[in-house]
This record gives structure tokens, sequence and C-alpha cells, in this order.
């Protein structure tokens, strides 16, 4: 429900008790959120409240089914979904919508049309030498989303968010490697990264993740998921960056959001700042990638299928180039 003066969103949570380590109050920097408080409100009540500039009508809650329970508010309109209109944000509302930058003619890395489908390795991929110059000696760190006892999002058949994610890092380890980068995984198998299992918090799953890219030096880092909504028509591709971070991170969403669309054609829903964990606490310049919304049963199968994973891999391979080059 909603509160005036000022306004806000209230959730309760019944049957809930808020751990004692737990942040209680969050600042947000977002002209739509400015502050996410947290309290007991009596002994089976834990009470958040959002403070807001959007209207009753401005916001929606939802659950998100698999792995840890998730509860979802989404703040901002749901306008109709046409060709060239983007779609609402799934994720945490973000603080702005840039203007799409003009794409520069980036590097590419997709061989030739008569090897697309085949494996390739070393000097047989056929690109230009400009590639190789780029990407070459590059440590880039690839976090494959969820995983283990946390599905992500499910799409309408069953796909798991966690099992696209990693087929699709896998897959763009391969190609990045062939180019001469040097590429670490947050995770290779369906497994939580964090060393205390199923039993990490998010928190300490996430930190486990951004120690990985830290430790490694990595020159960048990707976090790549799948989105999610409860409008089953929305699509799109979308790239977060942290608000407070360099230009350059900003570069890589943008290289990476371009070059996805062009490898995919989904439509453009632009990058946008966030305060996603990690992206905020890599000490490179970071990216979070939401390929498509696994939700749109369209986007789901392309997503499983092997053919769209292979794409998906090129064109984020192909934005990176771009980034390097």
């Amino acid at each position: 429900f909603t509160l005036a003066n000022p306004t806000r969103v209230v959730l309760d949570v019944q049957n809930a008790w808020i751990m004692p380590e737990a942040k209680k109050n969050v600042q947000v920097d977002s002209p739509l959120v400015s502050g996410v408080r947290a309290a007991q409100f009596d002994e089976k009540t834990v009470r958040i409240v959002v403070d807001t500039t959007v209207g009753k009508d401005g916001w929606k809650v939802f659950s998100l089914d698999g792995g840890k329970p998730r509860i979802v508010l989404d703040f901002g309109r749901t306008p109709k979904v046409t060709a060239g209109t983007k779609a609402p944000p799934a994720k945490p509302a973000p603080t702005q919508q840039p203007t799409k930058p003009a794409k520069p003619a980036p590097p590419k890395m997709t061989p030739p049309s008569d090897q697309r489908d085949g494996d390739h390795t070393g000097d047989d991929v056929g690109h230009d030498i400009s590639d190789i110059i780029g990407l070459k000696g590059k440590k880039i760190a690839i976090d494959p989303g969820h995983g283990g006892s946390d599905s992500g999002a499910i799409g309408p058949t069953g796909v798991m968010e966690k099992n696209v994610t990693m087929r699709v890092s896998r897959e763009l380890k391969r190609l990045l490697e062939a180019e001469g980068a040097t590429v670490v995984l947050t995770r290779t198998t369906d497994t939580e990264v964090s060393d205390k299992g199923a039993n990490a918090t998010a928190v300490e799953e996430l930190e486990a993740r951004c120690e990985i890219a830290n430790r490694a030096n990595a020159d960048i880092f990707l976090s790549i998921h799948a989105d999610a909504f409860t409008n089953r028509e929305v699509k799109g591709t979308t790239a977060y960056y942290y608000a407070k971070a360099s230009e350059k991170s900003k570069r890589l969403a943008d290289s990476v959001r371009l070059a996805l669309i062009d490898a995919i054609g989904t439509l453009d829903r632009g990058t946008q700042t966030c305060n996603f964990y990690v992206v905020k606490h890599t000490d490179m310049p970071a990216t979070l990638v939401e390929i498509s919304f696994i939700s749109n049963a369209d986007e789901e199968r392309m997503m499983n299928s092997e053919e769209g994973v292979k794409n998906i891999a090129r064109g984020i391979a192909d934005g990176i180039a771009d980034y390097f080059g």
C-alpha cells in the first residue's frame, strides 16, 4: 500500500524476521526512489518502506520463482510494447535513460559465414589483425549470473536463467581465448560461488564473485543475466553500469549492448545506471548485461537454442572487441 506526504510504498512481509546484521537503511541515487528502509514492525511482520516519487499507479509488486524466494517492487508505468518502444525495467529502477549513442564501426569478431556453425580455434577464425591486437593479452572476468540453489528467472517452459548464463559464458570464453585473451569465469559449473554454498547470504554470494575478478586483476568485468517481467510480451536487451563509475564502464556497457542487439535482433532498452553489487564492488570497468527477457516465450526459445547461445556469445564478444578497439 502507499502513504502520502511524503509518498511512500509500504510492503509488509508476514511471518518474517529481520536478521540483526541486515542493512536496514539504504540510500538510492534515483529520480524514482530515494531510499529503502526495513524494520521489524511486529513480532511476525517485517515492514519495508520505499521513499518514492511515483504515485499509487506507478509501481507493481510481484514474486519471481526459482531458487531463493524473491519479491520485486517495480517502479514506473508499463508502456504498450511495440517495435521500437523500450520496455519497462524488470530490475530495480535505473537512474536515467541516456540518449542512445551513435554506434561506431566496431572491429567485428564474427567469423565468415561458411565457418559460423563450426568449432574455431586459433588461426582458423579468420578475424582481422586489429581484433587480435585489441584482445591479445587482455584479462576478462565473466560472471555467469545465478547458479546452484539460485536458478534465477524461469521461462514459460521451464528454462532456467542460471543455465542460459552458463552456456553463454562458456561459448564467450572460447571465442575470447581464441583471440588471445585470458578469461576468468566466476563459476564453471552449476553451483554457488561462495564457500558457504547455499547457506551464503545474497551479499556473500555476490561478494565472492567480485573477489574473483578483483584478485585476478581483470581488465574488465561482465556479468551475464536474463531478464524477466510479469508481462510476457516484453523483450529487449539492457546493459547496466554503476552510476558513480568511470566513463569506461559506460563505454563498455554501450559497446556490449549495441553489438548484442545486432547479433540477436531484439529491442534496444538502452544503457542504464544502477546500484547492483557486482558492478559497484569490482575494481575495473564493469557492466551487467540482460540478454533479453526469458519470460518471453520467443526469447526463451532463442536463449535455449544452440544457435541462439552462439549468436549471443558472438554479439558480446564483438562488443568487447569494440571496447578494446
